[in-house]
């Protein structure tokens, strides 16, 4: 992918807010759903997947949430779909490190790269990582 500059970051994040994919959960028992919420924000969404054969079929979110948290889940949920639980590990690992300024591989993130400026904002972090954080719960033991 290549290098994102400022206002191509900015107009991810826009669309992913004002447009967020996969934001509908399911109403069926093959699927794992998880409540999130934060202190600090007005986020307070449900993340949901269902793994099958190892491999993550569907991904996806509902709720009320930040522009930040919005778009970042929104991202997670096209970066993360069909990767197997393993890959998905991988990412979410280097997501977290690239929010919290460790080594990462960019490659591995494609468009949640735009979020990488979050980290130069402390309050913020914890916006981009909840929808993150609430998969990496439902599949750590998988």
């Amino acid at each position: 992918m290549p290098t994102l500059d400022n206002n191509m970051m900015r107009a991810i994040i826009m669309d992913h807010y004002e447009h967020p994919h996969h934001k509908e959960l399911k109403d069926d028992n093959k699927y794992q759903k998880i409540h999130m919420d934060s202190e600090s924000c007005i986020d307070d969404i449900y993340v949901q997947v269902f793994v099958e054969n190892n491999v993550i079929k569907d991904l996806r979110f509902d709720g009320v949430a930040c522009a930040i948290s919005t778009a970042s889940t929104s991202i997670m949920t096209d970066l993360l779909l069909n990767k197997s639980l393993d890959e998905a590990k991988e990412i979410i690992k280097n997501y977290f490190n690239m929010l919290y300024e460790k080594e990462y591989d960019e490659d591995l993130l494609e468009e949640a790269n735009a979020l990488k400026n979050t980290s130069k904002q402390a309050n913020r972090i914890k916006c981009a990582c909840l929808g993150w954080i609430g998969l990496a719960e439902l599949i750590k033991d998988k």
